[in-house]
């Protein structure tokens, strides 16, 4: 029997398989890469958005509205922020390719964010700041 992650490419009609009986791949969608891993009866798809901190701000001011709209979670790790969403391991077909293409949006919708977001201002360096009463 095919693992979850072998029939999330088939479901999706990506055109590389994982080799053998492989519990992780990494497929591009959209020139992003999306890890997909199967563990603990879970398939986990997780896309890397940035490693840049001063991103993290504005990432977190929008993670409570996108909350209400999608299932993607937005985290973050010692190597930046990425975003991660699973599904049972033993979905349907439909469930693991609507899984995929939800996911696959929501990662679009933070690149664009993060993309169209101005760059955020240095913090005055400390011995430039000034505290008044």
């Amino acid at each position: 029997m095919a693992n979850a992650v072998d029939r999330l490419c088939r479901a999706i009609g990506y055109p590389e398989r994982p080799e053998g009986n492989a519990s992780r791949a990494t497929l591009l969608a959209d020139g992003n890469e999306i890890l997909a891993t199967e563990t603990g009866g879970r398939l986990r798809l997780v896309s890397r958005l940035t490693s840049d901190e001063s991103r993290y701000p504005s990432l977190a001011a929008w993670a409570a509205g996108r909350m209400l709209r999608e299932s993607a979670v937005l985290s973050c790790d010692a190597d930046g922020a990425f975003l991660w969403q699973d599904e049972a391991a033993d979905a349907g077909d439909r469930a693991l390719a609507r899984l995929f293409e939800t996911f696959a949006d929501s990662c679009d919708w933070w690149r664009d964010r993060i993309a169209d977001a101005p760059a955020p201002a240095a913090a005055p360096e400390l011995s430039q700041m000034v505290i008044r009463p």
